[in-house]
């Protein structure tokens, strides 16, 4: 079982008996809103949920929770509701045309009044990150990124948090990530930056790869952390003996790229039987998705449904990941009273260290 504190139960009752809380408001905008030790602790929180499934106490009973998406969602949105429910909070959901934004009403005046309702939003656009710091600027209510244009932070934890129970550990496990260098891959590429040992290496079509500023930003922070993080073009610099191979589609969100050619660039990086046995370590390589796939391009059946998948897992981690993300940011404490846990825990943060 998985236990939030009875102090946690106490502070956000009183807080919400008095109409506020001491803990300052927190958001997840960008995976980099939240510190290394405050992300290995989403992750290690997010793998003891998936452990457990269930929680003892609630601590968003008697919240809500507001799910504005203005694009659509499969994953994120279902994951988020749950996620919202069993911690027990109510959801109201916003469609892109369901609020006074779409009349004029200013982003900032939207975001004062929702926040007398909310504990927090969380909001899916595909577009500049810069709306969502707008609905930010108020105090009340925390805004949770379910992905812009260039971030998907909640992707990370759950992708991280999938590896972290695949493998018992973050430490000394190599990532080889191919295709488009899009939103997920810049969540990915400034989470593993920042986790010691860790090392990513992205190969994209030319043209396609994460934009300059963040991969830049990624191997600062890489050389800081002591993690590693590369980025190629080109499936002449495929690595060889990787931990997990990850992919996702190719025309994120749907959106058509202006190339009429870009399909055939981006062919060679379909993840086949034969380009896993290429890159995979003799036994333990994992195969992550982050769904949906587009069957026959970015993978084959083989190795979306073969033995090395954990793609359909790591879905599930979307929900564990939403729990952990929306409990941190009520300042909700998990108290993982199975022994096991407890010390598989304590070894992954010490190997990190």
């Amino acid at each position: 079982m998985i236990y939030f504190t009875q102090g946690t139960q106490r502070k956000l009752f009183e807080g919400r008996m008095q109409g506020e809380t001491e803990m300052k408001t927190r958001h997840v905008l960008s995976i980099l809103d939240v510190s290394p030790d405050e992300l290995l602790e989403l992750i290690e929180n997010a793998v003891a949920i998936g452990a457990n499934r269930a929680t003892t106490v609630s601590p968003l009973i008697g919240s809500t929770v507001g799910i504005y998406f203005r694009c659509s969602s499969t994953r994120t949105r279902t994951s988020f509701t749950v996620a919202a429910h069993r911690l027990g909070a109510e959801t109201i959901h916003y469609g892109p045309n369901d609020l006074q934004l779409v009349t004029g009403e200013t982003l900032g005046d939207t975001a004062r009044v929702l926040s007398g309702f909310l504990k927090a939003l969380v909001i899916r656009t595909n577009q500049s990150v810069s709306e969502m710091k707008l609905l930010a600027s108020q105090d009340r209510m925390s805004v949770i990124n379910a992905m812009s244009e260039n971030e998907h932070p909640t992707q990370a934890i759950a992708d991280l948090a999938t590896i972290r129970e695949s493998f018992g550990r973050l430490h000394d496990l190599h990532v080889l990530y191919l295709g488009e260098g899009n939103n997920t891959a810049a969540s990915l590429a400034l989470a593993i930056s920042r986790l010691p040992g860790m090392q990513l290496t992205l190969v994209t079509p030319d043209g396609y790869g994460l934009p300059d500023d963040t991969i830049e930003k990624a191997q600062t922070l890489a050389r800081e952390y002591g993690a590693r993080v590369e980025q190629y073009h080109g499936v002449d610099r495929l690595p060889g003996n990787v931990d997990v191979v990850y992919t996702t589609r190719w025309q994120t969100m749907g959106v058509q790229k202006s190339d009429p050619d870009w399909k055939t660039k981006f062919q060679p990086y379909g993840v086949t039987s034969e380009l896993m046995a290429q890159v995979s370590k003799p036994t333990g390589t994992i195969f992550l998705h982050d769904l949906p796939a587009v069957r026959g391009d970015d993978v084959t059946d083989m190795v979306l449904d073969g033995p090395q998948s954990r793609a359909f897992r790591q879905a599930e981690y979307k929900l564990f990941a939403a729990m952990s993300v929306l409990s941190w940011c009520v300042g909700a404490e998990i108290d993982k009273r199975d022994e096991f846990i407890s010390s598989r825990i304590s070894e992954s943060v010490a190997a990190v260290y």
